[in-house]
């Protein structure tokens, strides 16, 4: 090998560590949603106590997140990242030995306390690491890990829980766990290039400073916008194209296969064309996208799956693809000194915003006599007005010097 091209071999190689560690937090939160059918017959709830089953997970990790972020810059981002990981693994086997609902809600707390933290590290480091130029490449190999949660975690996860338990994921979820944080504890470099500024200031001191930059307002209002409205409709597709469209549980895989393998080769696109045509005009096109797909899935009525599946996956790749020019808008916004904290602030954010939504149209949704579920359409234009809110502001954000 050319010594020249090792630093670049070196750089994909983190880039998988961190995308690994994406995957598996994201299917940890993923797999829920899918299996929402069988758990609210397994466990005789509604939409209402199944919304609050997923907005838990994301009430606890901006709770934690917010706290963590008045010390996030204080620490190796390694060690961070590691310590919060192996907590993360920990709880999954939790989930796998919950036996009632209250149990199960218990450890999907848990669970977002140390998963909603680790976004926050990861997209610090890749801010850390990789300079504005290459950043949007970067974003996108590491969020490539959506989409392969959805192309091959997902549809693995349902096949499990649908051919022995629904503990079946979760179990297997914690083996992952294991090689992951080996693979990170090998690859990572350490990263305290930040801690000197951060120790210099008091940790209240330094969250003002976050708070009190006009531009951080823009962004954190941006990034809750732009997750309410995903999670709005989100965490109801599957049950809503079982009860609504007709389609069997054992043909979800397939509706996760296809959108996941379409999204995989648009997050890797729009991560291109995102470094070479700019941050707000790729982010603008696609969240119009997005917009469409959302109020087609909302408003979808009985029909083939083939029909069902390109729905999906419509709304997969958009939802998918605005994050990487998102995220690129976010994590420029910043300068490195204070990026940890403001990325963990901003996942807390995103947290609350999802949480917030997930309840929030679960509230709005019901059942009707023939047990489908009703009011999606009107979450789903909600979910459409703070899209273009989103972008609305998305046209502020202005790049951090330095």
């Amino acid at each position: 090998m050319n010594p020249a091209d090792k630093p670049m071999v070196r750089e994909w190689a983190i880039l998988l560590a961190l995308g690994a560690v994406q995957f598996s937090h994201i299917i940890d939160f993923m797999i829920l949603m899918p299996l929402g059918p069988q758990f609210m017959r397994l466990f005789g709830i509604g939409p209402t106590k199944f919304g609050f089953l997923v907005s838990v997970y994301t009430f606890s990790a901006a709770a934690v997140g917010f706290a963590a972020a008045f010390f996030i810059d204080r620490f190796d981002r390694k060690k961070a990242l590691l310590v919060l990981y192996a907590c993360f693994g920990a709880t999954t086997l939790v989930a796998a030995s919950s036996d009632s609902y209250g149990t199960l809600l218990a450890a999907r707390a848990l669970a977002g306390a140390f998963g909603g933290v680790l976004s926050a590290i990861v997209f610090a480091i890749v801010g850390d690491l990789f300079p504005d130029s290459r950043r949007g490449a970067a974003l996108g190999a590491v969020m490539s890990a959506f989409s392969i949660a959805a192309t091959v975690g997902v549809p693995i996860s349902l096949y499990l829980a649908n051919h022995f338990t629904w503990r079946a994921p979760y179990f297997f979820l914690a083996g992952l766990c294991v090689t992951v944080w080996s693979g990170v504890f090998w690859l990572l470099p350490r990263m305290r290039g930040h801690l000197r500024a951060a120790r210099e200031r008091h940790p209240l001191a330094q969250a003002v400073e976050v708070f009190r930059e006009p531009n951080h307002q823009k962004a954190f209002l941006f990034s809750g916008m732009l997750f309410f409205s995903g999670f709005a409709v989100i965490p109801f597709i599957s049950p809503y194209m079982v009860a609504n469209v007709g389609i069997t549980e054992p043909q979800l895989p397939l509706l996760y296969l296809v959108g996941g393998t379409l999204t995989l080769i648009v997050v890797r696109l729009v991560g291109r064309l995102t470094d070479l045509h700019g941050k707000q005009r790729m982010f603008t096109l696609i969240a119009c996208g997005s917009a469409l797909a959302i109020l087609i899935l909302t408003n979808l009525p009985r029909v083939p799956i083939y029909a069902a599946i390109a729905a999906s996956a419509f709304l997969m790749c958009m939802m998918s693809g605005r994050f990487v020019p998102a995220m690129a808008l976010i994590t420029g916004s910043v300068t490195p000194r204070l990026r940890g904290s403001f990325m963990s602030f901003n996942a807390s954010i995103q947290q609350f915003a999802s949480g917030t939504a997930s309840f929030g149209a679960s509230l709005l949704m019901g059942r009707n006599a023939a047990g489908e579920l009703t009011h999606y359409g009107a979450v789903g234009i909600l979910a459409v007005a703070a899209t273009l809110a989103s972008i609305y502001l998305a046209r502020r954000i202005r790049a951090a010097a330095g």
